[in-house]
């Protein structure tokens, strides 16, 4: 595949975009652009390409979607962007869901990239799983080859896309399936984790939490609501990890991931000093008390290295190149 490579991270807020110059490298002149500025993918990438990257042909391009993906075609969940990557007119061009992505940038992460959120050290070599909320809730995971008839032996990673976000929400305590019982009653049919876990979730689940407690409901954005010290906002971000911590387990003990957990998306390290002191990691090794023992030798970590889906597309395209799979 020609030099360089496209790697694309593209959400239901930004698109983030970067070139790999070399097979191993991390991506290079990477800029942000803002989804609802632009017509479409095609559109995106133009503008990436010729503002921020010279005006340069890549030779093959990996892009990371924030929603369902099937061959050539995308649909983000959360902003109007879908169609097909041969608009692009760019060879070898692949399409991940944006947490396919993330999940293979794992095996690259260590040190300042990540943050221990409990357990043991992640073990090398064993499926792995990542979620996180941002606009939505992506899931994905990461298993080495194995004994698979398609794939050759000598290393390497397949990752597992998914849309795990949107299974029910794990409401466990009084409250909890209170604030559920309230948002059904103030309309809204269908409560899933993503309703609840993302950044969107958080003003919801204020919102939820203002009704249980038989207060006006204050409409607050997400941001808001983590810088604010009123205590419906500290509440709202308690029971919000606690919620996460089951999500995470009910993730661990579904694709068997003794390799760890990892947790990414925009919102979470920007309460990272939070995540510790909550109920997050209790939960986590609570959300099957029959398995405690095999949740509690699972690794949890946070990640807050700069554009990891990036990264992760770039390993994709360095693994592609070296071996016909895939």
């Amino acid at each position: 595949m020609k030099l360089p490579w496209l790697v694309a991270d593209v959400g239901g807020t930004n698109a983030r975009f970067g070139l790999v110059s070399h097979p191993g490298g991390q991506p290079e002149a990477v800029a942000v652009l803002n989804v609802s500025q632009h017509l479409g993918l095609a559109d995106a990438v133009a503008a990436y390409l010729a503002e921020h990257a010279g005006g340069v042909r890549p030779g093959a391009a990996c892009l990371a979607i924030a929603g369902p993906v099937e061959g050539d075609r995308y649909r983000l969940t959360n902003a109007g962007w879908s169609g097909s990557v041969t608009e692009l007119g760019i060879p070898h061009t692949v399409l991940l869901n944006d947490f396919e992505a993330l999940a293979f940038s794992l095996p690259h992460l260590a040190g300042d990239d990540l943050v221990p959120l409990g357990g043991p050290p992640p073990v090398a070599g064993l499926p792995k799983a990542v979620l996180g909320p941002g606009t939505g809730l992506g899931v994905g995971g990461l298993v080495p080859y194995g004994a698979h008839a398609k794939v050759p032996s000598g290393g390497g990673w397949v990752p597992l896309p998914g849309e795990g976000g949107h299974v029910s929400v794990p409401a466990v305590t009084d409250l909890e399936i209170d604030v559920v019982r309230a948002l059904r009653a103030d309309g809204l049919p269908y409560v899933d984790a993503e309703h609840l876990l993302s950044g969107p979730g958080l003003a919801r689940l204020h919102r939820g939490l203002a009704l249980v407690r038989g207060v006006a409901p204050e409409a607050r954005t997400a941001s808001r609501i983590v810088a604010s010290q009123h205590p419906l906002c500290v509440e709202t971000v308690e029971v919000f990890l606690a919620l996460l911590g089951g999500f995470a387990g009910n993730v661990a003990l579904t694709l068997g991931a003794r390799g760890g957990v990892y947790l990414g998306g925009g919102v979470l390290p920007r309460i990272a000093g939070r995540i510790s002191a909550s109920a997050f990691r209790k939960r986590f090794e609570t959300s099957a008390p029959a398995l405690r023992d095999y949740l509690s030798s699972v690794a949890t970590s946070l990640i807050v290295a700069g554009q990891p889906a990036l990264a992760g597309a770039a390993a994709w395209l360095a693994q592609k190149s070296s071996r016909e799979v895939i």
